[in-house]
C-alpha cells in the first residue's frame, strides 16, 4: 500500500470518527429532549429509561450513516484543496481519481458493516426498545402472535380456504371451509366443511369433515367423516402465525419468510417487499455519496466558493434521501413496483455520481 493510501484512509478515518461521535451525542441530547418526559409520564425508571436510549441508538447510526460518511468526505476534501495537497498530488503524477481509490474501499465496508448492523442488531435493539417502553414502561400485553380470526388463505393448487380461528399453542383449527376451483371451466370441483383441526406434528386431524366433489355443476360424491386424516388442508400451524412486530425488529430472512406468509394469506405485502429491498439497498447509500464529494478535491475554487460547493454536495446528498423516501412511500402504497421503490434512487444516482466523477479534473 503506498505511503499516500494510508494518509488517506487515516485522515478519512480520524475525520469519521470525530463526525460519529458528534452524531451520537446530537442525537442522544435531542430524543432525550423530545422523549425523556414522555417517560417520565409514563412512570419510567433510570434503569428503563437508560435502556431504551441505548436501543434506539443502532437504528439512529444506520439512518445517519450516509450523511457521516458524506460530512467526512467534503471536511476532507476541502481540506485537501485548501492546503493544496490535491495539487501536489496531481504535480505527483497521481490522479485524484486514483489517490481517492481507497475511499471506495472504506465506502464498500462501512455498507457491509451496516447491512450486518442492520441484519443483526437494529432487530434486536428494536424488539428490546419496543419491549421495554410498551410492556415495563406502559404495562401493555405482550403482542400474541399465536392467535388469528377469520383467516383467508389461498393454497398451491387453486384451493380458497377460510377458517374461523387459530390458535398457536394447540395447533387447533376451528369452522374450515376449503373450496377448489377450475379456473378453465370456472366451476367448484371440491368443496369440504369441518368442525376443527388438530394438528399432530405431521398431519391435520380433521373433526366432522364432509367432503363434496362436482362435475359439470353437479354433485357427484358425498362423504362424511366424523374424524380423518386425510391430507387435505394444504398448510401448516406455522403458516398462521403473524408476527405482529414491524419490520425493523426482523432480519431479512425473517422478513422473507413474513412476506411467504402473507401472500399465502390474501394480504397486501408491498411495504415488507419494499423494507426487504431496502435491507440491501439503503445500506450502498453509504458507497453512492463518495462519487458526490471527491470532486471537491480537484476544485481550484478558495475560500467562500469551496463553502458553496460543500452546500451543493450535502443538498445533493438530502435530495438523495428524500427521493429515497418517497420512493418507499410509493412502494408502501403500491404505486410502483415494490422493487424498483426499492433500487430506483440507488441506480440514478450512482449514474448521476459517476457523471460527478467524470467531470473531475485530473
Amino acid at each position: 500500500m503506498r505511503i499516500l493510501d494510508k494518509y488517506i484512509i487515516r485522515e478519512f478515518l480520524r475525520t469519521y470518527l470525530i463526525i460519529f461521535l458528534s452524531f451520537v451525542a446530537i442525537f442522544v441530547v435531542i430524543d432525550v429532549i423530545d422523549n425523556l418526559p414522555r417517560l417520565i409520564r409514563n412512570g419510567a425508571t433510570a434503569q428503563q429509561a437508560t435502556i431504551y436510549y441505548l436501543m434506539r441508538l443502532p437504528y439512529l447510526l444506520v439512518l445517519t450513516s450516509p450523511v457521516t460518511v458524506l460530512l467526512t468526505g467534503l471536511f476532507m476534501m476541502s481540506a485537501l484543496s485548501k492546503h493544496n495537497e490535491s495539487i501536489a498530488i496531481r504535480a505527483a503524477g497521481i490522479s485524484i481519481k486514483r489517490a481517492m481509490l481507497p475511499l471506495f474501499g472504506i465506502g464498500l465496508i462501512i455498507s457491509i458493516a451496516v447491512a450486518v448492523f442492520g441484519e443483526y442488531v437494529v432487530p434486536w435493539a428494536e424488539t428490546t426498545k419496543n419491549y421495554v417502553y410498551n410492556v415495563q414502561i406502559k404495562g401493555q400485553q405482550p403482542d400474541d402472535q399465536m392467535l388469528k380470526a377469520r383467516i383467508h388463505y389461498q393454497g398451491k393448487a387453486n384451493d380458497f380456504y377460510y377458517f374461523g380461528f387459530f390458535d398457536g399453542y394447540k395447533n387447533n383449527l376451528k369452522i374450515i371451509d376449503l373450496t377448489r376451483i377450475d379456473f378453465k371451466t370456472k366451476q367448484i370441483t371440491e368443496h369440504i366443511t369441518a368442525s376443527s383441526a388438530d394438528w399432530n406434528g405431521s398431519r391435520w386431524i380433521l373433526k366432522d369433515c364432509d367432503l363434496r366433489r362436482f362435475a359439470n355443476g353437479k354433485q357427484v360424491f358425498m362423504a362424511h367423516y366424523p374424524q380423518t386424516d386425510l391430507v387435505i388442508l394444504d398448510v401448516q400451524p406455522q403458516d398462521f402465525i403473524r408476527i405482529s412486530q414491524k419490520t425493523l425488529s426482523l432480519n431479512f430472512w425473517q422478513l422473507k419468510e413474513y412476506i411467504g406468509r402473507m401472500k399465502k394469506l390474501g394480504d397486501n405485502a408491498a411495504r415488507e417487499i419494499v423494507d426487504l429491498h431496502m435491507k440491501i439497498s439503503f445500506p450502498l447509500t453509504n458507497l453512492i455519496v463518495i462519487f458526490f464529494f471527491i470532486p471537491i478535491a480537484t476544485s481550484n475554487i478558495r475560500s467562500k466558493g469551496r463553502g458553496w460547493i460543500i452546500m451543493l454536495g450535502l443538498v445533493v446528498c438530502f435530495i438523495y434521501l428524500i427521493v429515497v423516501r418517497v420512493c418507499q412511500s410509493l412502494g408502501y402504497n403500491s404505486i410502483i413496483n415494490p422493487f424498483w421503490a426499492a433500487w430506483f434512487p440507488n441506480i440514478f444516482f450512482t449514474l448521476l455520481g459517476l457523471g460527478f466523477l467524470h467531470k473531475a479534473e485530473i
